[in-house]
């Protein structure tokens, strides 16, 4: 059992991978979609396993950027692990477009707050832009497979 836990893992980060390749170019760097498996694995495996899923996710797609900001990722990548849990939770409780909404409008807006006071004003709302489009890419693509990807039973809490 925790070699199929392994190669799920693996897959999912594998996912990240080719997402965090896929990038937004913005003027503080450029953006990967690596987001939308750690989603996907946040509902289907738990929030925990998606959260788990994202950090790591993230840690790859800054390092293909040349780690732009840093140290700062560490910190980011603490707030996606955050936000896939929050957003794993929104999802069974609530349903999948408030949780849907809560990441676009958290990715984009809430979780750079650090980086008004750490770096500066400017930096703050010139990475707006590029992380709401990927936030709304990330949250788009999660909230068009997940409902074919819960159908199938191998994931042992499908819904029907």
């Amino acid at each position: 059992m925790i070699s199929r836990k392994i190669s799920v893992y693996a897959l999912f980060i594998a996912l990240s991978a080719v997402g965090a390749a896929l990038k937004i170019p913005s003027s503080v760097g450029s953006i990967g979609l690596d987001s939308f498996p750690s989603l996907i694995a946040g509902v289907l495996l738990g929030g925990i396993s998606g959260g788990i899923i994202a950090g790591i996710g993230h840690i790859l797609s800054a390092s293909l950027g040349g780690f732009p900001l840093g140290p700062f990722h560490v910190v980011i990548g603490l707030e996606m692990f955050l936000l896939v849990v929050v957003y794993s939770w929104l999802h069974k409780k609530y349903s999948i477009y408030i949780a849907s909404i809560m990441f676009i409008i958290a990715n984009s807006v809430l979780l750079p707050l650090p980086f008004l006071y750490v770096i500066s004003e400017k930096f703050y709302f010139a990475a707006i832009p590029s992380l709401f489009i990927a936030a709304v890419l990330n949250g788009g693509v999660a909230a068009v497979l997940l409902p074919r990807l819960q159908s199938i039973k191998m994931w042992g809490k499908s819904r029907e």
